[in-house]
């Protein structure tokens, strides 16, 4: 019997379609479209090696969000290359995420992933988004200008203010 080889998909045409599957929850995608050694570098959270670490963190998503959503907003490519722009969200009333317990608090983030593939699979992603916007969003930090974000800021300040004293005391004194 002969077999019909599926031509490769374009990187643009294989970044559609597991954002696409993200977007239904079929964590399948990672195995079927991501390379063996795929390394998702999330650019605010760290880098995941390998396909079992990139479905894991995609399992904890989803169950952290359980009405996670994913839009597309924008998306270009070329021959090695997809960059899709997107927009996130979701409230956070499931299981933990990175070891935060659920906060009840809704995220709204925009993002951006520049994907490399090597013969129609997922080799390397970057992802970028706020990762300070997020962490205010769920409530692991206080809201930017509030009482508390100022209080922090100002505890900050003072303690590295004293450490640059003490190093510049420290250095005058060997001199």
């Amino acid at each position: 019997m002969l077999r019909v080889m599926e031509p490769t998909p374009s990187p643009l045409e294989a970044a559609t379609r597991i954002f696409a599957a993200l977007r239904e929850r079929d964590l399948t995608i990672i195995q079927t479209a991501n390379h063996p050694d795929i390394v998702d570098d999330f650019v605010a959270l760290g880098v995941f090696r390998g396909v079992d670490a990139v479905r894991g963190l995609f399992a904890e998503l989803f169950g952290a969000f359980p009405d996670f959503d994913l839009q597309v907003v924008n998306k270009v490519g070329d021959a090695e290359h997809a960059v899709v722009q997107w927009h996130a969200t979701g409230t956070f009333t499931g299981s933990a995420f990175q070891g935060i317990h659920a906060t009840g608090r809704k995220v709204d983030l925009l993002g951006c992933d520049v994907m490399r593939f090597e013969e129609g699979r997922l080799k390397h992603n970057t992802i970028y988004y706020d990762g300070l916007g997020f962490a205010r969003q769920i409530g692991l930090l206080p809201k930017a200008g509030s009482g508390a974000d100022k209080a922090i800021t100002a505890a900050f300040n003072a303690g590295t203010d004293v450490r640059v004293q003490i190093r510049q005391r420290v250095k005058s004194a060997s001199q």
